[in-house]
């Protein structure tokens, strides 16, 4: 594409990249494709996408800062995300099963990807921003504590009773892009990554963005499914125990009914400018859900390993609130109100950043620092 077929861009947005330093950076020669990276973009998402979908340009960070010459703003979050150490610790972070015997279960990391995967494929359809979708996948559970949904409700209950607070694994996951990463600096994402990223859960407000509605749906498409998956190669359940009306109506393979949803979703989000479900989709995605928590997520197997978790979690949580010259010192970046407040809040907050960063088998070692005796330990 010739630069005199790209539209220019105009006013304050244009002088906004400018100003950010998004040209190629020293000895880019004019007229590049590196200089003319956003000009290239914002023609092409123009042309392209949606009018509900999310621009790319101007990049909305709390912290100015020049944008790259080869990656859009949301690219760039994607990246800084990946890049993270929280992102790395959800390769051994559970899913459902604890510490499961053999190497197909699920764990955070692969439901991560599988969100992100097909809620990009989604937002293609429907010429939503893609990079902006992959984003948000990509970081919408880094704040998931070890052990899953039950090590999030143990610590929820020791917050509360020790400190009368609580705990969202999607609020600590916006505190992990805003505050801990990067020695307290934070990634500095954009404001629609943050504001999906925080909004992804059924328990947190309406995602700002459509691209954060799509993660929102996509993440209890995929979990459920992939769940169903895992419970029966791990003989919890029988084909023939799951109910026949939501399968008749999705489909008999995990797969199938991810399939179904997907296109249920594009088809009934084209004609309105939100992300929904049909009436049969969603009425199934429910029963199926239901039946999940009946028999696998509050099943007898999930419900023994939910007395030990909780014994783990609240041993190392009273400890750690007696003990804290054991906690690692707090980032020394940082925002400054994250270091105000009663010395009791303070204590909440650094032991909660240590136990929720905490991968299963990290969490499992601290416990059995504390309690097993070193000489039996061997």
């Amino acid at each position: 594409m010739s630069s005199e077929t790209l539209p220019q861009r105009s006013g304050a947005v244009g002088g906004e990249h400018r100003a950010a330093g998004a040209g190629g950076g020293p000895g880019c020669p004019p007229g590049s494709c590196a200089e003319r990276f956003a000009d290239l973009i914002e023609a092409q998402e123009r042309r392209a996408l949606s009018p509900h979908a999310a621009r790319s340009y101007p990049a909305l960070r709390r912290r100015a800062e020049a944008d790259c010459s080869l990656r859009t703003p949301f690219q760039r979050d994607r990246d800084r995300i990946v890049h993270c150490k929280a992102f790395r610790r959800l390769a051994h972070k559970t899913q459902v099963f604890v510490a499961p015997v053999g190497d197909h279960y699920r764990t955070r990391l692969t439901h991560t990807l599988e969100v992100t995967m097909i809620s990009r494929t989604v937002a293609r359809a429907l010429d939503l921003n893609e990079d902006l979708t992959e984003a948000i996948g990509l970081g919408h559970d880094l704040g998931h504590p070890p052990f899953g949904h039950i090590g999030e409700e143990a610590l929820h209950s020791c917050l509360r009773e020790r400190f009368n607070l609580g705990f969202k694994h999607y609020q600590h996951s916006l505190r992990i892009v805003e505050v801990l990463e990067r020695d307290g600096v934070g990634l500095n994402l954009t404001e629609q990554v943050r504001d999906g990223i925080a909004c992804h859960s059924s328990g947190a407000p309406q995602p700002g963005t459509l691209e954060g509605a799509i993660v929102r749906i996509i993440d209890r498409v995929a979990y459920i499914n992939h769940d169903i998956d895992d419970a029966l190669r791990a003989g919890l359940i029988d084909e023939g125990e799951l109910p026949a009306g939501p399968i008749a109506a999705l489909g008999h393979t995990g797969s199938k009914r991810i399939d179904t949803l997907v296109h249920d979703i594009v088809e009934h989000s084209s004609h309105a400018a939100e992300i929904v479900q049909g009436p049969t989709a969603s009425e199934a995605m429910s029963k199926l859900r239901s039946f999940m928590f009946e028999q696998v997520y509050l099943g007898p197997a999930v419900r023994a390993e939910r007395e030990r978790i909780t014994e783990v979690i609240s041993a190392l949580f009273a400890h750690y609130v007696e003990h804290p010259e054991q906690l690692p010192a707090p980032p020394h970046g940082g925002l400054r109100a994250d270091r105000e407040g009663s010395e009791e809040e303070v204590l909440a907050q650094r032991v909660t950043d240590y136990l929720a960063g905490m991968t299963d088998r990290f969490c499992i070692s601290a416990y059995t620092h504390l309690k097993v005796p070193r000489a039996f330990a061997l």
